[in-house]
């Protein structure tokens, strides 16, 4: 063992102490986390707008406050924005992470507090390698560098007051110097807002590098991997950097991956850790590796509830950790130090365990595809649909999508099954209308289709009039209340839509 493991480990064992506790005694710390955010937001615009002075306990907490999404709480965040302060968190808030998705707006600005930075957005990686090197304990990973590849939106001023970006820009801004020490590229490099360009400026700067972990999202790490392949001529990642021994990642589902990067690092001693970190907040770590779910992390300065997605639409049936089961799917609603209050971030979770709680992502409360980051929901396709009909004077009668997933050396994509009533001219010119303005909708679709770094243009496969109902007839889905899935995440229905298409 190393000496900078050794040093490491003993500055680390404070912290799994603490989360021990909370796993141990998970009631009283949530009742603590709730009891903080009380106190902060009591003297707020919103704390006084709902009396939050006069609230004790949970209960009172869920019947004075209500359930919130993104849209209902839009203007809270604008006018923080905007330069005033003390709005929903008591603290100054100047960081805003940019993340797309919303009906109304190309993007979601997330705010992210001083406080959200240090209890969860930079604790959770420093709990990743404390409970990694607990569960690997002979780890050689701190004997080197880890690469971290971020997002390719640079923080930008907004007015006076504000900066928004990337998630991961953000980090960057904030992380202190000396973490920088174990991690490469250097900063100026990974902020650098051009794909392409920050990939081959990274192959100059680690190729040589003893790189012995990576950390970011599957989709992007994997196009940077075989740029470096490229640019060294090696068969695979080990004879380019032989100590690899770990991949921290997050942010869309890695099983489809999974044999992807196993024939990138063809070693039994690569390790894959998941964690559940987003713009709203730090939620999840994998820290056995025998087991496929996340512990949920209780002390980031966040507070929990639970909404059954069977009962969706009535959030006075939100819970809280002690009251869920495992089994259930549920929507999450979260409360944290970066000022949201009985926020729906719009995933669903399942508990796989309640001593401790564990979880899994199931999905989300609304179709979308985020195969590749991207997020395109339904809002999005919908708009973009219309726009590539008005633009090619196509009728769209039924239509689905999915993601292609990358293969090799091959870059992502998106496939829309259309079945027209009235078909377009040139199928390429509506599958470049749909293109460009999914990019105008959205701009993490946008970020990905840059220079085609992760996501080539999509692909429209037109089907046979008839084909939908014949599809949906064979799985017993006819009927006014069965609907056609628009987005997916896997191709499950688009390729049941393909096959029935041949039948027919």
């Amino acid at each position: 063992m190393s000496l900078i493991t050794k040093i490491s480990k003993a500055y680390l064992m404070p912290r799994l102490r603490q989360i021990d506790r909370f796993c141990e005694q998970p009631a009283e710390v949530q009742s603590e986390q709730l009891d903080y955010l009380l106190r902060q937001g009591r003297n707020t615009i919103f704390g006084r707008e709902h009396d939050m002075e006069s609230i004790s306990g949970i209960e009172a907490f869920q019947q004075r406050i209500p359930v919130v999404d993104y849209e209902h709480f839009h203007d809270y965040i604008m006018r923080t924005k905007g330069g005033e302060q003390n709005v929903f968190w008591p603290t100054p808030v100047k960081w805003f992470a940019k993340s797309s998705g919303t009906t109304d707006a190309k993007s979601k600005y997330i705010p992210v507090s001083q406080e959200g930075l240090k209890q969860a957005h930079l604790q959770g990686p420093r709990d990743v390698v404390a409970l990694y090197l607990r569960s690997h304990p002979e780890s050689r990973m701190l004997g080197g560098k880890t690469l971290t590849l971020g997002g390719s939106k640079r923080v930008e001023r907004e007015g006076e007051t504000a900066f928004s970006g990337d998630l991961s820009a953000i980090l960057i801004e904030n992380t202190p110097w000396y973490a920088n020490l174990k991690r490469v590229p250097k900063p100026a490099t990974a902020l650098i807002p051009d794909f392409a360009e920050k990939v081959r400026r990274i192959c100059e700067e680690t190729v040589r590098k003893d790189v012995r972990a990576f950390a970011g999202v599957p989709s992007w790490n994997l196009v940077m991997m075989n740029k470096v392949l490229e640019y060294t001529g090696a068969k695979n990642l080990l004879e380019v950097w032989p100590n690899l021994e770990l991949f921290m990642h997050g942010g869309m589902n890695f099983k489809p991956y999974r044999e992807q990067y196993r024939t990138l690092i063809p070693t039994d001693r690569m390790n894959y850790m998941e964690t559940y970190n987003a713009s709203e907040g730090f939620f999840g770590i994998a820290d056995d590796p025998a087991l496929d779910d996340m512990l949920l992390m209780l002390d980031y300065g966040i507070f929990y509830e639970f909404l059954p997605m069977s009962s969706l639409g009535d959030t006075s049936k939100a819970v809280p950790l002690e009251d869920v089961r495992t089994g259930v799917n549920y929507a999450m609603i979260i409360t944290t130090s970066n000022g949201l209050w009985r926020y729906m971030i719009g995933d669903t979770v399942e508990f796989t365990s309640t001593s401790p709680y564990r979880i899994r992502i199931t999905g989300r409360t609304k179709h979308y595809i985020n195969a590749f980051g991207e997020e395109i929901v339904i809002e999005n396709a919908e708009n973009a649909i219309e726009a590539a009909c008005r633009a090619t004077g196509a009728i769209v009668a039924e239509y689905s999508a999915a993601p292609v997933y990358m293969s090799g050396r091959e870059k992502g994509a998106h496939e829309w099954v259309v079945e027209f009533k009235t078909a377009p001219s040139s199928t390429e010119d509506f599958a470049r209308e749909l293109d460009l303005a999914l990019q105008k909708l959205n701009s993490d679709y946008e970020a990905k289709r840059f220079k085609d770094t992760t996501l080539m243009p999509p692909k429209v496969s037109v089907v046979k009039s008839g084909t939908f109902m014949a599809w949906m007839s064979s799985r017993g889905k006819i009927g006014g209340q069965n609907k056609v899935p628009r987005l997916f995440n896997d191709r499950t229905f688009v390729d049941g839509l393909l096959s029935t298409d041949k039948e027919i």
